[in-house]
């Protein structure tokens, strides 16, 4: 029978243990998480100065080297924004901007923009872009600072924090009447890392504390959305990525593999771009949510 540990108000089935932490699969949260959790103070120092200088160093060159691709994802983000607001609604918060190119995107296409960034770097590249940025974690102090948004974008943001569902109430609170909250966060524990833990022998190389706490996939992070006050409009994901594995290419740990695989993918999406059948791409990627499958859970939801 799996071990179950209690720490604190939080319980359940250990599902992994990595560098001192355990992942368990929590009945008070309802989503797998890490234990301990690190408080907000533990993680203020790590992504003010630390996260883009030593976790992910060439992040801003790899995603300049990227962008063509980029501005696609980003473009059709945007375009479903578009779809589903009123045309006169288009102010745009991004929560965890990063270096900024997807604000850029956004104001190119004539949104009103603004980010909340903690890092010191990427903040300063936002703002040589021309955007507005407010370089600090989005609090329960700063949102009536704020005012009211249509879009609240949160990307690669909730895996990190230590609660999520008070990050998800404050975006209720910066949307303004039938506004849509976007997030995006990695699918772990996804059938096809599953299929490689029990066939392959791989380790559970998805865990990564302290930078990432939290695991989620689409019933997890629905059932979040539901208790918060949002109704799912649209469930997406992206190309299933752990597929090269199945596959034999092990990229764990290898750069020049890991791009060569990502090269592949980009390759693969830009061409039914060029076809003329992005909405193949979409069908196909809306398919494999339905099934839990593809690297990311990306949910667009409306405030109630």
């Amino acid at each position: 029978m799996p071990d179950s540990i209690t720490w604190q108000e939080h319980s359940g089935e250990i599902l992994d243990s990595v560098a001192g932490f355990d992942v368990i699969d929590c009945g008070t949260c309802g989503f797998k998480h890490i234990v301990p959790i690190p408080t907000q103070d533990d993680l203020e120092k790590v992504y003010r100065q630390e996260y883009y200088s030593t976790e992910k160093p060439l992040y801003i060159e790899r995603h300049r080297e990227d962008l063509e691709w980029w501005n696609l994802v980003y473009g059709e983000r945007y375009e479903l924004f578009e779809q589903l607001l009123p045309s006169q609604r288009r102010r745009i918060l991004d929560v965890g901007s990063g270096p900024g190119f997807f604000l850029l995107k956004g104001k190119e296409r004539g949104w009103e923009t603004l980010g909340i960034e903690p890092s010191f770097q990427s903040a300063q590249h936002s703002r040589e872009l021309g955007l507005a940025i407010r370089e600090n974690f989005l609090d329960g102090g700063l949102v009536p600072q704020l005012g009211e948004f249509d879009v609240v974008h949160l990307s690669q943001v909730l895996e990190h924090i230590p609660n999520p569902k008070e990050m998800i109430l404050h975006g209720y609170r910066l949307l303004s009447a039938g506004g849509l909250l976007c997030i995006i966060v990695p699918n772990d524990y996804n059938p096809f890392q599953n299929a490689l833990k029990s066939a392959c022998g791989l380790p559970p190389w998805w865990v990564a504390p302290p930078h990432h706490i939290n695991y989620f996939d689409f019933d997890s992070l629905t059932q979040l959305l539901d208790s918060c006050g949002f109704e799912t409009v649209q469930k997406h994901t992206t190309f299933p990525i752990d597929m090269f594995l199945l596959m034999g290419d092990n990229y764990i740990g290898s750069d020049a593999l890991g791009r060569s695989c990502h090269s592949k993918r980009k390759q693969f999406e830009t061409n039914l771009d060029a076809a003329g059948m992005g909405s193949v791409k979409r069908q196909l990627y809306q398919g494999m949510a339905d099934i839990g499958l593809g690297r990311e859970v990306q949910i667009i939801a409306r405030k109630k």
